[in-house]
């Protein structure tokens, strides 16, 4: 059985940029250092790099997995990732972004530039990853037909989803305005993938000075419930979708809230077909009480990712193998979370 390891990231480097057409350079993100002589009477010096972009700073290398060695992070030494995958036990990694887990402007075409150059750097490194490195596609949404584009490029080229965020500049996902996306996703059987992230600037500024639960985490759960709610998966029948690195221990929280709301309604509530039904996969964690999830949905429609090169509340390097040795659930649904739910859910 091939182990999938369902969420992996890379880390941009000014590598990433490096496939930006010539009239587009000046929207690539540049890096601006900023050295702490110990002003603040801590008597500490230090040194701290963010990305510009536009008139925006985002900080760079605040989530890093120093578990992991920088070349591999950055995709510099493909054969070092891949290696480090071996000592892992992980045979496949669906690779996410990490700056991109927030918008980064308000501007489409500098958006466009900045996703199309990403895109062409994920299919150089699923080029040479020796079919080890899959990827999921960052569409330029403001534009429906370059989205599109940006799509097919992935189908061929290595990709095997299209990355969304819980909310969208000022749309819900469950906006008509996507309808096309994903009515070419569907015909190129690519899942829409819902990581934790932050699509819109204000939302990310004023979340941001809570816990990263309002920043990261809630958006994604509240598009869980609005696709339930507004009967979207019914439009597309073939879509899969994916809600990834939000942990799984939500499910029965908000498929209660759902069910008394169903039940008003008068409505039939699927219970644990729930999932099955709508094609929705979970990335769960290994600190997620599995045995009480898998009474609420099963174990056909969740996956495990190690987060690979963060280091946050969701990153775990040896997810896989503990998963394995823990012993909280059968074997048997083991094996179909570390290999093949992800398979079936990314179409390896």
């Amino acid at each position: 059985m091939a182990i999938i390891d369902a969420d992996a990231h890379v880390v941009e480097s000014e590598r990433t940029w490096d496939f930006m057409a010539e009239s587009e350079r000046q929207f690539a993100p540049r890096i601006m250092i900023f050295k702490d002589r110990g002003g603040d009477g801590s008597g500490k010096s230090g040194t701290d790099e963010f990305w510009k972009i536009g008139g925006r700073v985002f900080v760079k290398g605040r989530n890093i997995g120093h578990d992991t060695p920088r070349e591999s992070r950055e995709m510099e030494n493909i054969t070092a990732r891949l290696a480090h995958m071996d000592e892992l036990g992980v045979d496949v990694q669906v690779l996410y972004p990490s700056l991109f887990l927030r918008a980064l402007t308000t501007l489409p075409h500098v958006d466009t530039a900045l996703c199309k150059s990403y895109n062409r750097w994920m299919a150089e490194i699923w080029r040479a990853g020796n079919g080890r490195l899959r990827w999921v596609v960052m569409p330029p949404l403001n534009y429906v037909d370059q989205s599109i584009a940006e799509l097919n490029f992935a189908k061929a080229n290595g990709g095997c989803g299209v990355f969304i965020r819980g909310v969208e500049g000022d749309k819900l996902p469950t906006d008509p305005h996507f309808y096309p996306i994903y009515q070419e996703a569907s015909r190129l059987g690519l899942p829409i993938c819902v990581h934790a992230s932050a699509g819109n600037l204000d939302m990310f500024d004023i979340l941001g000075r809570g816990a990263s639960l309002g920043q990261f985490k809630f958006g994604p759960v509240n598009l869980f419930g609005s696709l339930i709610t507004s009967e979207l998966p019914k439009k597309f029948p073939d879509l899969k979708w994916a809600f990834v690195e939000v942990s799984a221990e939500w499910l029965p929280y908000v498929m209660n809230h759902l069910e008394i709301g169903y039940i008003k309604q008068k409505k039939r509530w699927p219970a644990a077909e729930l999932l099955r039904e709508n094609r929705i996969y979970v990335a769960c964690q290994t600190s997620d009480d599995l045995p009480y999830i898998l009474d609420h949905v099963g174990d056909d429609h969740l996956v495990l990712g190690t987060d690979y090169g963060h280091n946050d509340t969701s990153s775990e390097l040896n997810a896989m193998r503990k998963l394995k040795t823990d012993g909280k659930i059968p074997g048997v649904s083991i094996d179909k979370i570390l290999g093949s739910n992800s398979q079936a859910l990314y179409g390896l």
